[in-house]
């Protein structure tokens, strides 16, 4: 009887030792609020004008790697939100999910498989309450420009296509060949889906983070 009590206590302390030791590898679980984020670095020189904030719906065009320096802060929160299964939005994914990986950006996906869960799943990244919410795909050009105005407070970073009219809490970071704006919108230039490479979307990605982290928002990022 006192062996099988035994035996029954050290299994019940394995379980609780595997319960905390799942508990300490999940990481952030946005169960609680955290530190406001900090931006690590420095904008280089070429990024943006220091003399003077870009305009409103003004389009930039930073040096090449003038962003390499900025990062945000560890554990800065982060919803990718994405639709389509194109090639397209597939490297724009995986751009993002490098760069969160590389940066330990505390990350979530919210994916919206149907048209009629765009307008919803907006809402879900914006329920989770993250530092900021990156938009990948085509697909939810349409629904964001329909909400975003609506919610000033949330943050909202565009790679690969951009908002005709964006507010001041939506910056879009794309380039020649990736300039989608809406259904019926002309494009600012030919759409290419050959442009759209790992290095090209991981630039977008840093460059979009940097401007955004700086206060360089609602404006178009333009990579080369």
């Amino acid at each position: 009887m006192r062996s099988r009590r035994l035996r029954a206590a050290a299994l019940a302390a394995a379980v609780a030792t595997a319960v905390l030791a799942g508990g300490c590898g999940s990481g952030d679980d946005w169960s609680r609020p955290h530190a406001r984020p900090t931006p690590i670095g420095t904008l280089g020189p070429g990024f943006s004008d220091p003399a003077r904030s870009p305009a409103p719906e003004s389009t930039i065009t930073p040096r090449a790697g003038s962003w390499d320096a900025a990062r945000p802060s560890k554990g800065y929160r982060v919803v990718l939100l994405t639709a389509g299964k194109d090639a397209q939005t597939r490297t724009l994914t995986d751009a993002v999910r490098k760069w969160a990986k590389e940066e330990h950006v505390s990350l979530k996906t919210v994916t919206a498989a149907k048209p009629d869960q765009y307008v919803p799943s907006i809402s879900r990244a914006m329920n989770l309450a993250p530092d900021l919410i990156v938009s990948a795909g085509n697909d939810l050009v349409d629904a964001l420009a329909t909400v975003t105005p609506n919610h000033l407070d949330r943050k909202f970073l565009v790679i690969g296509a951009e908002l005709a009219e964006p507010t001041a809490n939506v910056t879009a970071a794309d380039w020649t060949g990736a300039s989608f704006r809406g259904e019926g919108l002309g494009m600012s230039s030919n759409y290419d889906p050959a442009t759209f490479t790992p290095a090209r979307a991981g630039h977008a990605v840093r460059a979009g983070v940097a401007a955004v982290l700086n206060g360089l928002t609602g404006i178009v990022i333009w990579i080369g």
